[in-house]
């Protein structure tokens, strides 16, 4: 079944309009999920849930990591199939569900894990399979098509740019654009806002408040609670893939999410930085003006033994870029890298693994995990030493060493043979950063490592840093979170167009300091006092 091509009010579907009126006027949830179970293998993620979505209004769905959001998502989608219970969609139980049919019923769903075509472009992405076309043949109209629908959204996309090469950002508006190009009545939004910049979920939030005043649904599947209480209408709290409550969010506050997600009352600070290590003893780490293919000109920076270092900017300053050009992953082409006081010639990741440097990837499905193993080699392999004896493999060592690793970080499901491919993406997040605690590193590179992930969850990442630099390993942070990153670290660089623009002591600077510099940055600026500008709310992401 397909949209009617006029005003999205003018579509019909099973004899219900768009905003869930049945043809006698009685209201019909778009979707009612009734009795709902999952289980991938012995893990069973879903239990018994009953849950209406209906029109003109934007549902939240919350949890901690594993807690069943996105598999509700992607059940609704059409993605997986519940093993019990039933899905209605405009009142009538559905026996055959794919994402296909759903979105022939008007259901579109973002993933959180996006999943575009990398080959082709912008604008092919967002219309791939609703190209118009004339006995068949397409009629090359998408450019005016893409043109109207990024006027609405605000996003200034290239409509050429070929999709693999965009930052993880970019992608993410793709994703936001094609669902809406789809004019689906219900939009499943699985952490939209995770690489967005301020300005961007702004932005998103007005597409989102639109879609809602135009009598649509929007599921929006998310761990930061402050997107719930400035756009959501209703909430409702997942736990160990059981539903806690479903409310209106003007009953909820964040203690109470918290406390209902968790099952308890929790300490959801940042922990404190450890003590500021004495700035005689010689780095860890420095670059002396290093520059890369990729947009790095003239970088120098330094990181002590037991000192946190953030890297601070907006979308395209060069932060990740800079953390993988440290740890060889792209080409150096001018400058050098001292690892340890010792000159670092021709990084490569497998040359920085054996000088003890760890590296946590922006993208952890692309970049970090391979899903076509177990957690236990995503956790193992990179320390064979660890559960090997002369080159030979010892199975109970590597089994007790990722079964410890697995507990420290609160895995779920618990299991070393456990499917990582199909976990929540806190929990992939998890294993991620859990193959470094296995052997203590000299430098760990930190690019967004509590992205995606629930309050729990990040409690354990902010430790794990904190305890990391207690032991004297030195840390360079990325993260979109000013507060995260100020409240972490003991000095900051901040960077603008490959470059840094200045430096800071994360204990003196506030983040109305960083957003004003952030967003009004000057070329020939470059070294001026944050005191100096004047101060502005806010917050800012990057890619």
């Amino acid at each position: 079944m397909t949209m009617a091509s006029g005003h999205p009010t003018e579509a019909k579907h099973g004899g219900v309009d768009l905003q869930g009126r049945s043809i006698a006027g009685n209201p019909v949830p778009l979707v009612r999920l009734r009795g709902i179970g999952k289980s991938f293998g012995p893990a069973t993620v879903l239990m018994a849930v009953d849950l209406d979505f209906t029109a003109g209004e934007v549902h939240a769905l919350v949890g901690e990591n594993g807690a069943g959001k996105s598999t509700i998502g992607k059940i609704v989608g059409g993605y997986y199939a519940a093993d019990s219970g039933t899905v209605e969609v405009d009142g009538e139980a559905i026996l055959r569900w794919t994402p296909r049919s759903a979105l022939g019923k008007g259901i579109a769903m973002i993933h959180q894990e996006l999943q575009l075509v990398p080959q082709l472009s912008v604008a092919q992405n967002v219309f791939l399979g609703i190209e118009e076309n004339v006995l068949g043949a397409t009629i090359g109209s998408e450019r005016a098509r893409f043109g109207e629908l990024d006027r609405r959204c605000g996003f200034r996309l290239d409509p050429d740019a070929i999709v693999g090469g965009l930052r993880i950002a970019d992608r993410q508006k793709v994703e936001i654009m094609r669902a809406i190009a789809r004019n689906a009545r219900l939009i499943i939004m699985d952490e939209p806002a995770s690489s967005l910049t301020a300005d961007e979920v702004e932005r998103l939030h007005k597409v989102i408040s639109w879609l809602r005043d135009d009598g649509r649904s929007v599921v929006y599947i998310t761990h930061q609670l402050d997107h719930v209480f400035s756009l959501c209408d209703r909430v409702t709290i997942m736990r160990d893939g059981r539903l806690v409550r479903t409310t209106r969010v003007m009953a909820e506050t964040r203690s109470s999410l918290v406390e209902a997600m968790i099952g308890g009352p929790s300490d959801i600070m940042i922990p404190a930085r450890p003590p500021r290590p004495d700035t005689a003893v010689l780095p860890v780490l420095e670059t002396r003006g290093i520059s890369t293919r990729t947009g790095l000109s003239d970088v120098s920076i330094s990181v002590r033994p037991g000192e946190v270092v953030g890297l601070i900017g907006l979308v395209g300053s060069g932060r990740s870029e800079l953390a993988r050009a440290i740890y060889g992953a792209d080409a150096i082409t001018a400058g050098e890298v001292w690892i340890g006081n010792k000159h670092y010639r021709n990084p490569s990741p497998h040359e920085s693994i054996r000088r003890g440097v760890a590296f946590v990837p922006e993208d952890r499905r692309k970049q970090g995990l391979d899903l076509t193993q177990t957690v236990r080699p995503n956790m193992s392999l990179v320390h064979p030493g660890l559960a090997s004896r002369y080159g030979i493999l010892r199975r109970e060592a590597e089994y007790r060493l990722v079964r410890r690793l697995i507990d420290w970080f609160g895995i779920s499901p618990n299991d070393p043979d456990g499917n990582v491919a199909v976990y929540s993406g806190g929990n992939q997040q998890k294993v991620l950063l859990s193959r470094w605690t296995a052997r203590q590193p000299l430098l760990a590179i930190l690019d967004e490592p509590s992205r995606g992930v629930d309050i729990g969850a990040r409690r354990r990442i902010h430790d794990f840093i904190v305890d990391l630099a207690s032991k004297g390993v030195a840390v360079l942070l990325i993260s979109s979170e000013l507060e995260e990153v100020l409240a972490l670290s003991h000095r900051g660089y901040v960077l603008s167009d490959g470059g840094v623009i200045d430096e800071v002591d994360c204990a003196e600077t506030s983040e109305a300091d960083l957003l004003r510099r952030l967003f009004d940055v000057d070329p020939g600026r470059r070294g001026e006092n944050f005191s100096d500008v004047a101060a502005q709310g806010g917050a800012a992401r990057k890619t």
